[in-house]
């Protein structure tokens, strides 16, 4: 098993300020385009500036879009978010459609959320004082009468070899007795 989840930033799933419950404000607040001019693995990210950049910016006016020309290095997507963090992602030798679901990514996401631990699988930011729900939370005292050897056993474990016995032994005993009283009435109606 590997450690590495160890090296993780740990928190809880959040919605930052809530959003979604009024309307929705996009987390992206600026994207950084940097590419080459020249370099052959910068293609895809010059496809997608020429074509489909602008209409990018139209759809999305909150984001601010930074184009970026850099001489002889990969081409590279920062994303800034409004929480302060900042989303690096390398776009080596892709396609322009790559591209753009790249970008959509980082336009749905809230941060690094995404390389977050989580502790819980929930959270609240007020919880109850009555305490957590439990099955036996509403029954009538009159049926949680305790020590109940019913309620003790587990409800999912086979029948025992000395169980079965006992069991197969009585049913014996019962087959013997109505064969017994079977003679008996037999007897009595002579």
């Amino acid at each position: 098993m590997s450690n590495s989840h160890l090296f993780l930033k740990s928190g809880f799933p959040r919605a930052p300020l809530q959003n979604g419950l009024g309307r929705y404000v996009c987390q992206l607040q600026r994207i950084t385009l940097k590419f080459c001019k020249n370099n052959g693995s910068s293609r895809g990210m010059r496809d997608f500036i020429e074509n489909h950049l602008v209409d990018f910016a139209k759809e999305n006016p909150g984001i601010v879009v930074y184009v970026k020309p850099r001489r002889h290095r990969t081409p590279v997507l920062v994303g800034e978010y409004l929480n302060g963090e900042r989303e690096w992602m390398s776009c080596r030798n892709s396609t322009q459609e790559e591209i753009s679901k790249w970008i959509d990514l980082l336009k749905t996401q809230n941060g690094s959320s995404s390389s977050l631990r989580l502790r819980k699988m929930w959270h609240t930011d007020v919880p109850s004082i009555q305490g957590p729900w439990t099955p036996f939370l509403l029954r009538s005292p009159d049926s949680q009468v305790y020590p109940n050897e019913e309620a003790s056993k587990p409800l999912d474990t086979p029948q025992t070899a000395t169980e079965k016995l006992i069991e197969l032994f009585r049913q014996q005993q019962l087959e013997a007795g109505e064969e017994t009283n079977e003679v008996l009435n037999k007897k009595r109606a002579e």
